[in-house]
């Protein structure tokens, strides 16, 4: 698959490419307590994009994790596999691919795959995304088969939803509150350049990412300009595979249904027809009968 070298960061991203920013954050998600001057490897693949297989951030924490981390503000079930396509690719890059071939064991770091979302449509809490749940066939327990899953774990950072996590990690905690900034700006009547606008502003007065947004402002408004009109096209993409699916499924319903009928009238056909035999038997029989009668 050919990269996309035209990917550009998200607001999120540039945040949390800061190591301390990325200790701070997984100290508040995975309950841990690493210090600032944990070694901490970011190793979040470069013009990656294949097919909208990109990943937020990837890092490798105290050389025991690796840990894939995204932000999400539409819901996508796939995540799992795209997860796992990331990983494959993230471990080629962090590992000695001519250890693999050697008969010592190779230690690698743990994977984690964690996801935050705070889009505006509902979500749970916090749940859990299973790789298994995509497969078509059925886990056959008990045999001795080769067997592989990925879980993903789906955190929601709107307001309500995990706020004491949230506010463990300060720079979250800003960044959720300026993208709600924006979004109530607009639910006021701004267009999307002058919500933006107008939120840096606010955030620069009251200190929600008032350092960043000072020194970045006109980058943030091109940011958050490219990520909320890709998420408006997401939105619409979903939708029309929605319609295409019901139409699929419409018409394969349908097809079901005329085969279905097809067989049950085979099937009343092979009945008559073995009716119209044990007749045509009896009719013989009963002639058979007479004429000996005579």
């Amino acid at each position: 698959m050919e990269a996309n070298r035209e990917y550009k960061d998200t607001l999120f991203s540039k945040l949390f490419s800061k190591p301390y920013n990325l200790i701070e954050l997984y100290n508040a998600i995975a309950n841990t307590d690493y210090s600032k001057d944990t070694k901490i490897e970011i190793n979040t693949l470069e013009d990656v994009f294949f097919k909208d297989l990109k990943n937020d951030v990837s890092f490798t924490i105290d050389d025991k994790f690796v840990v894939l981390l995204e932000h999400q503000s539409t819901i996508n079930a796939n995540m799992p596999l795209r997860c796992l396509m990331y990983i494959a690719r993230v471990f080629e890059k962090i590992t000695d691919e001519r250890a693999i071939y050697q008969e010592k064991l190779l230690r690698i770091p743990t994977p984690e795959f964690i996801i935050l979302y705070n889009g505006e449509k509902p979500f749970p809490t916090d749940i859990t995304l299973n790789l298994s749940d995509a497969y078509k066939g059925a886990i056959k327990s008990g045999e001795k088969l080769g067997y592989m899953d990925l879980t993903v774990r789906v955190i929601n950072i709107n307001k309500g939803q995990n706020d004491e996590l949230v506010q463990k990690s300060e720079t979250l905690y800003d960044y959720t509150a300026f993208v709600e900034r924006v979004r109530q700006n607009q639910r006021s009547g701004y267009i999307l350049h002058d919500a933006i606008k107008e939120a840096i502003t606010w955030g620069i007065s009251q200190d929600v990412l008032g350092t960043y947004l000072t020194e970045h402002g006109s980058e943030v408004t091109s940011m958050l300009m490219t990520e909320f009109n890709i998420d408006i096209a997401k939105e619409v993409w979903q939708e029309e595979a929605r319609e295409d699916g019901y139409e699929e499924g419409f018409e394969e319903g349908v097809s079901k249904a005329r085969e279905e009928l097809k067989e049950e009238l085979t099937t009343k056909d092979k009945i008559i027809a073995t009716k119209d035999k044990e007749i045509a038997r009896l009719i013989t029989r009963i002639e058979q009968l007479n004429s000996n009668d005579k």
